[in-house]
């Protein structure tokens, strides 16, 4: 008889994926607060491909209005 016994960083996982896919409003304040003290791998995860997008385009725009305004 195997048991199929998780480390608690498995578990905590396992809660915040489906915290995720529970609460997808909430996942950019979220992500927000995560990016502050965590990585962007957690940031990009949290966000899903939309948000990520959405997350370049907006500092692909910033960048293009920085460099516009420097000249």
């Amino acid at each position: 008889m195997t048991q199929n016994k998780k480390t608690p960083e498995q578990q905590q996982e396992e809660l915040r994926q489906e915290e995720l896919k529970q609460n997808s409003g909430g996942n950019v304040n979220d992500a927000m607060r995560r990016a502050e003290t965590g990585g962007l791998a957690e940031l990009a995860g949290s966000l899903g491909w939309k948000g990520l997008g959405i997350l370049l385009l907006v500092i692909f725009v910033v960048g293009f209005v920085v460099a516009f305004f420097i000249k």
